[in-house]
């Protein structure tokens, strides 16, 4: 198949739907389809296994440029990515699907959040995502609790996201990576990874860390991620959650490390006695941060699911607590740090339930869903 991927955001730095869009791409390339990408204007791509074509902006002739690009690349046909806050908050976006007629258009839906679109917008914004789910020949969930919004549509498929951060060839040293952030290798470390927004629970993560200092654990944490671009509210978060760490006299205890290339990233996670990702909406398999641990074997503290997930069971894979609870959050680090026996549990646990969410498997459930909706676009 050709296959063309639209993504708002786009190169992997930029958020994790770039992540997600260009692994996805490269899986599906090298399953022998052809891959194209349509993104904005600052987007770069190297590898020469996915084709890059550009937008200067997501404006009202989003859907027409969209149509001439799939015509143009011959697509058989186009998988938007979406997330509420990508695409600068375009709404133009969401009738995308109506004007592309060369190809038919699924959509993978990253969240089912509403966007925001002008003051006062009202019950326009739930409208507009519902009409973008319904336009297109076909929807993707990426998580159980999003599946049970898009159930009811034609044409509707769950098929998880895999880990943001891809398996490096030649693996780094944990200690090494320590140490370069002056780490020791017997000091307690804990490490959290992904976006910096309000909706991670870095708050709690940063009380509870406050908490474990407090009652006598000397532990470190490093905050791997940026505030990313997809959202400008994110850079003022990170400025609200640095000052939030002053305050709590704890600079000397937390590192903001910003972007990190993959393998930097996925030697930190192996580094790390727990990864903290207290999500204050629960844990979800849209989550590509938590993917990541995952896949590196971590011992995960993370919240508890908004809907039943399998796998995501309390002390199996991962140590759940309740969401916006850092006393809660607090002593279940505290029990992970503490109990070597519980820590080598749950990597096990982590590693073994990551095999669910591996790249080939996730790349042939898409390329299967498209074929589908392929054969019914032909013959409607």
């Amino acid at each position: 198949m050709r296959i063309g991927l639209i993504s708002g955001e786009y190169p992997p730095q930029q958020g994790g739907v770039g992540a997600y869009t260009r692994i996805l791409g490269l899986t599906l390339a090298d399953a022998g389809h052809e891959v194209f990408v349509l993104a904005g204007p600052s987007a770069h791509e190297d590898d020469p296994r996915l084709t890059l074509d550009r937008v200067s902006a997501w404006k009202l002739n989003a859907g027409r440029l969209a149509e001439r690009w799939a015509k143009h690349r011959q697509l058989d046909a186009v998988n938007l990515q979406y997330q509420t806050a990508a695409f600068n908050m375009s709404p133009w976006v969401h009738f995308l699907p109506g004007r592309v007629h060369s190809a038919p258009v699924a959509v993978t839906f990253h969240d089912l959040r509403f966007p925001y679109l002008f003051p006062k917008a009202g019950p326009l914004r739930p409208w507009i995502v519902r009409h973008l789910a319904k336009s297109a020949d076909g929807v993707i969930a990426t998580n159980p609790e999003d599946f049970e919004r898009l159930r009811g549509l034609p044409h509707a498929a769950l098929i998880p996201i895999g880990s943001n951060i891809a398996a490096p060839v030649s693996p780094s040293d944990p200690a090494a990576a320590r140490q370069r952030f002056g780490i020791g290798r017997d000091e307690p470390l804990l490490v959290y990874f992904g976006l910096l927004n309000r909706g991670k629970g870095l708050n709690e993560l940063v009380d509870a860390l406050e908490l474990l200092r407090g009652n006598g654990l000397a532990v470190r944490l490093l905050a791997i991620g940026s505030a990313g671009s997809s959202d400008p509210t994110n850079q003022a978060y990170e400025a609200e959650l640095h000052a939030r760490v002053a305050a709590a006299c704890l600079n000397e205890a937390v590192t903001f490390t910003g972007f990190l290339p993959d393998d930097e990233v996925d030697a930190l996670l192996r580094a790390a006695d727990a990864v903290a990702l207290p999500f204050l909406d629960g844990a979800s398999m849209r989550r590509g941060s938590l993917m990541a641990a995952l896949r590196a074997g971590c011992a995960i503290v993370t919240t508890t699911p908004a809907v039943p997930t399998p796998g995501f069971t309390d002390d199996a894979a991962l140590r759940l607590v309740p969401p916006n609870d850092a006393p809660a959050l607090a002593a279940a680090l505290r029990q992970v740090l503490e109990d070597p026996a519980l820590r080598a549990k749950l990597q096990v646990g982590a590693a073994t339930l990551a095999r669910q969410f591996e790249w080939p498997a996730i790349a042939a459930s898409v390329a299967g869903f498209l074929e589908t909706i392929i054969a019914g676009w032909r013959h409607s």
